[in-house]
C-alpha cells in the first residue's frame, strides 16, 4: 500500500507501507491491504504506519481527512 500525508506546504510522507492507524472523528480505526474504499474526518492524534520493512513511525495531526482507495491511503492533514 501506498501511504501519502500531505500538508497545506509539502508533502510529509510517501511510502510503502503494510498498515496506517488513523484517528479517525468516529474512534480510531486501521487500514490494511485491499481495505474497503473509504473517507473520514480525522481528529488531533497521530497517525502510525508500519513500512514494508518492518520499522514503524508516526505523525502527530490536529485534524485532516483522509482518503482510502485502492491502496492507496492519501490524508491531508492541519
Amino acid at each position: 500500500m501506498t501511504l501519502k500525508i500531505i500538508s497545506t506546504t509539502e508533502v510529509v510522507y510517501e511510502g510503502q507501507v503494510t498498515m496506517v492507524t488513523l484517528p479517525g472523528t468516529m474512534g480510531s480505526f486501521t487500514v490494511l491491504h485491499n481495505h474497503a474504499s473509504l473517507i473520514s474526518t480525522l481528529t488531533p492524534g497521530n497517525i502510525a504506519y508500519r513500512e514494508a520493512d518492518g520499522k514503524e513511525g508516526s505523525f502527530p495531526v490536529k485534524g485532516g481527512i483522509a482518503d482510502v482507495d485502492n491502496n492507496v491511503i492519501s490524508v491531508c492533514v492541519y
